[in-house]
């Protein structure tokens, strides 16, 4: 009488032992499982910096493309250089850092191409015609090319060697008309700056940078102007450590996406 009931005890605390180890296993294993899905098969991201050098008159393109690029690339931080085409040829010939390199012209693109400094063969992604920027209201009342050279004009040019500069010598030839600028800047950006805070009666820019500009200047268009159109080329430095990036960047670029964000700030085809 005693011992049956005991026997039954046992044999129950023995079967409760028996499921408690073959779940135990189990349970142990589906969370290493979890564990093992959420962490180490997990492909790590990895952080790497795309420098980009590109003219001064790209810079809210190329800050609109470059946020893109780092959208839809995890990891990737695009670093923007803008300065004159003809400064950013000096910095990458002096061996400066950078993968991918957009100019103004493709005279300076040249330069780095005869040295064997791009890889491959640079593309043209866009063009662009000069335009006069005025202050609000136009008080030197400024119409045409001509009236660059009043005398009592303080008007401002990119040097010669900037593509906008070089622009501004060809539409001098055409016309015969020498301009005598009060200052020779050397990036686009620096002559509207200084037509836009009144130190200059007019300046020769852009039109994407009068547009740009908003209501702190305002464009006079002139019809020389189509005489000295810039077209624009990208290419990837030949010494890029991240080439493969590079290429996808410039490829942003030309493509599409990149030329409906170029279109809307005024670039017409190249």
């Amino acid at each position: 009488m005693i011992r049956r009931p005991f026997l039954a005890a046992l044999a129950l605390a023995g079967a409760a032992t028996l499921l408690a180890g073959c779940a135990s296993p189990s349970t142990g294993s589906g969370n290493g499982t979890a564990g093992t899905g959420n962490g180490s098969s997990a492909t790590p991201v990895v952080e790497q910096t795309l420098t980009v050098f590109a003219a001064a008159s790209l810079k809210d393109t190329f800050t609109e493309l470059a946020t893109e690029f780092e959208e839809s690339h995890p990891g990737v931080t695009v670093s923007l250089n803008f300065a004159g085409s003809a400064d950013l040829v000096s910095q990458v010939t002096e061996g400066a850092p950078a993968d991918v390199v957009a100019f103004a012209d493709e005279k300076n693109m040249e330069k780095l191409t005869d040295s064997d400094l791009i890889d491959g063969t640079p593309e043209l992604f866009a063009s662009n015609t000069l335009e006069i920027a005025v202050p609000p209201g136009n008080p030197q009342g400024i119409t045409s090319f001509q009236d660059l050279a009043k005398p009592d004009a303080k008007v401002v040019i990119c040097a010669a060697q900037v593509p906008c500069g070089s622009a501004t010598v060809k539409i001098e030839e055409a016309t015969g008309i020498t301009l005598t600028p009060v200052s020779e800047e050397s990036a686009v950006t620096d002559v509207l700056g200084k037509v836009s805070s009144g130190e200059a009666d007019a300046g020769l820019v852009y039109v994407t940078d009068v547009e740009a500009a908003g209501d702190t200047v305002e464009g006079v268009t002139f019809p020389e102007s189509t005489g000295a159109v810039n077209t624009y080329p990208i290419g990837v430095v030949a010494a890029s450590t991240l080439p493969d990036l590079a290429s996808e960047f410039s490829a942003l670029v030309t493509g599409a996406d990149g030329q409906k964000i170029l279109a809307a700030a005024g670039f017409a085809k190249p």
